[in-house]
């Protein structure tokens, strides 16, 4: 049940921090660069703050290091400036194509054998975010194309150095606050282009302290309980997760395609599902 419940609240996470991606620079509310600002200092103050209610005496966030700081920056920044040049399907195929490829490159440089299962899973949930995107793609700007295919690497790798955490928290908040003083360096010479909004500034205030901040720390949590390419295929989770959310909050249409896409998805994430099962009873199976 807690494996249930931390993978749902951080993949709802996500899918609402594309929402409010999409509120605050889809309708120019607020610059990149200022987005990008915000959201980190607001998700490393909530976390410095929530970790000091829970451990009153350390104020201070020991955990987390500076390339796993690095990974989130650079995610974060080039996705920013990246969404506003790329239309949403071009940009997602993009982002979570590279996230899969790396995860999965990685893992099988690190020796994980991924089984059948999870392979034919990955075919079906890759396959279904194809299906989901296609009338939406178009020949994208290089430009934008090759930050968005670095934001997708960099949280790959931001995702792989998660696994290892013992303390989610302590860790998730000391990369966001290593994050900030990068997000102000590189904010720098885009200070001519800023423009701001209280609508702006207040997306991006919740989508660094809750839907990035709390939902990147329940993420670590969760990390410990799936291999590198079940991670991978659960990601796959958040566009079709993010469509839905906007039927309810945004009023957009309910399609055939959509619905299709939700049984590819959810169709491959059970494979996934199935095959940790399956590792299960065979080790208790052995065990016996």
């Amino acid at each position: 049940m807690k494996i249930f419940f931390y993978t749902s609240f951080a993949l709802l996470a996500f899918s609402l921090n594309s929402i409010l991606c999409r509120l605050a620079l889809g309708t120019e509310a607020i610059d990149a660069a200022s987005f990008t600002s915000i959201r980190l200092l607001s998700g490393a103050v909530t976390l410095l703050a929530v970790n000091s209610f829970f451990r009153k005496e350390e104020a201070k966030l020991k955990g987390g290091n500076w390339l796993s700081a690095f990974f989130l920056f650079s995610y974060a920044f080039c996705f920013s400036f990246a969404y506003v040049g790329l239309q949403a399907g071009t940009g997602a195929l993009i982002l979570f194509g590279c996230v899969q490829m790396t995860m999965i490159t990685a893992a099988l440089f690190s020796g994980e054998r991924p089984r059948f299962l999870e392979w034919l899973g990955l075919i079906f949930a890759l396959g279904g975010l194809i299906y989901l995107v296609f009338p939406n793609l178009s020949a994208p700007p290089f430009f934008n194309s090759a930050l968005m295919a670095f934001a997708g690497i960099s949280w790959g790798f931001y995702t792989m150095h998660g696994k290892g955490s013992v303390n989610p928290l302590s860790d998730t908040g000391g990369n966001f606050v290593r994050a900030v003083p990068m997000v102000i360096a590189a904010s720098l010479p885009f200070l001519a282009q800023i423009h701001t909004s209280p609508r702006g500034i207040l997306l991006a205030v919740l989508s660094g302290a809750i839907t990035s901040g709390i939902g990147y720390a329940v993420w670590y949590a969760a990390l410990k309980f799936h291999t590198a390419t079940r991670a991978a295929i659960l990601q796959l989770s958040v566009p079709i997760l993010t469509a839905f959310i906007g039927v309810v909050f945004l009023s957009e249409i309910v399609s055939m395609r959509l619905l299709w896409t939700a049984v590819l998805i959810v169709g491959g994430i059970g494979l996934a599902i199935l095959s940790r099962k399956y590792d299960k009873n065979k080790i208790l199976v052995n065990q016996n």
